[in-house]
């Protein structure tokens, strides 16, 4: 773990995934900023547009890349100018030109207008601004190329795409830095595809899995996660050199409490655990902020009770929904939003 988060302790400070399932984005911007205060996230709106989809969104100025978006289709095409596009990547690369890898307000409609709208609020509150990005992995794996092959195990393609990410992600820390100078930053990598690690679908290593990733984290200034929204070898995350890990704590507790020793190590470097407490699936509708806190303590309390300290638990907690929301329906949206504010708010009047 790179030494991006000193001595930052979140607290139970609430934060937010990305997707919304709004197609309004005055109101997804504005519900977002009314609900998560201290630590917001630009909304992603993957049902305004399919420019918007996780995979779409960051594949502007791709080597190859095509988007149908008649038949919602992405794929890259290495049969035609690709190598004459991958040289142009590479040079756009080592001159670092961020602005050629721009996330542009067509791909992103809630990124520009959220800034600006908590920007005009005096950012009393923020003492973080948060942004993601679809990791290697997930992106490699999801995105094929004209022949329907997973575009990672396209050598070439796959460096540039891993290279893709990350400098998007250092992008987004510019455009944050550029619009709330002194505000600082996180940058998350989505990584639901983890999930499928060990599998005979998933066909990298350990190590390979870990040297993707780290070049993208190693590429941020500021503070760096990974979200993966199910169950995945936690060990393989935490051998990364990310600061934040955010898992559904609303369903996979457990599973995270069977890597006691690793997480241990990985708090006393510094490193916070991102509670995903609030469900992002109709599961939502029964639940309230007391119900969920009561969950919560329990799930703490799994690796408390395995010799983790309570309050290195409790200070180096972000609360968060379980993964983004764009399954849901506006209003279960809304009250998942409402809720994860509830929680933090609740935890953190219990405990601090």
């Amino acid at each position: 773990m790179e030494n991006n988060i000193s001595s930052f302790l979140p607290k139970c400070m609430a934060t937010g995934i990305g997707s919304v399932p709004h197609t309004d984005v005055s109101r997804a911007c504005e519900i977002v900023a009314k609900n998560i205060r201290e630590a917001p996230f630009w909304p992603q709106l993957p049902h305004f547009s399919f420019r918007e989809n996780m995979y779409v969104q960051y594949s502007e100025g791709c080597p190859g890349v095509v988007i149908k978006e008649d038949t919602e289709k992405i794929y890259i095409d290495t049969s035609q100018n690709f190598l004459k596009e991958l040289e142009k990547f590479y040079q756009k690369f080592l001159e670092n030109d961020l602005k050629a890898f721009s996330i542009s307000e067509e791909y992103a409609q809630g990124l520009r207008k959220f800034l600006k709208l908590i920007k005009g609020s005096g950012l009393e509150t923020i003492k973080l601004i948060k942004g993601q990005v679809t990791g290697p992995i997930s992106f490699g794996l999801t995105v094929t190329d004209e022949k329907k092959k997973s575009i990672i195990y396209h050598e070439m393609a796959a460096d540039a795409i891993i290279k893709l990410l990350a400098l998007k992600a250092k992008w987004l820390e510019k455009i944050f830095h550029e619009m709330l100078p002194g505000v600082p930053t996180m940058i998350f990598f989505d990584e639901p595809y983890m999930v499928s690690f060990g599998s005979a679908f998933f066909n990298f290593s350990r190590s390979q899995v870990i040297k993707y990733l780290n070049e993208c984290i190693d590429g941020v200034a500021g503070i760096t996660g990974i979200h993966c929204c199910g169950n995945t070898d936690w060990s393989v995350i935490i051998d990364t050199n990310v600061d934040v890990i955010n898992f559904d704590a609303y369903s996979y507790a457990e599973n995270l409490a069977l890597y006691p020793r690793e997480i241990k190590t990985f708090l006393n470097h510094g490193g916070i655990l991102a509670w995903g407490i609030v469900p992002t699936s109709d599961a939502v509708e029964e639940e309230t902020k007391e119900s969920l806190v009561e969950k919560l303590e329990a799930a703490i309390e799994l690796l408390a009770d395995q010799g983790i300290s309570k309050t290195t638990l409790l200070e180096s907690a972000f609360i968060t929904t379980s993964c983004g929301m764009g399954s849901l329906s506006v209003e279960q949206g809304e009250k998942a939003l409402k809720l994860t504010g509830e929680v933090s708010e609740l935890m953190k009047e219990k405990y601090f």
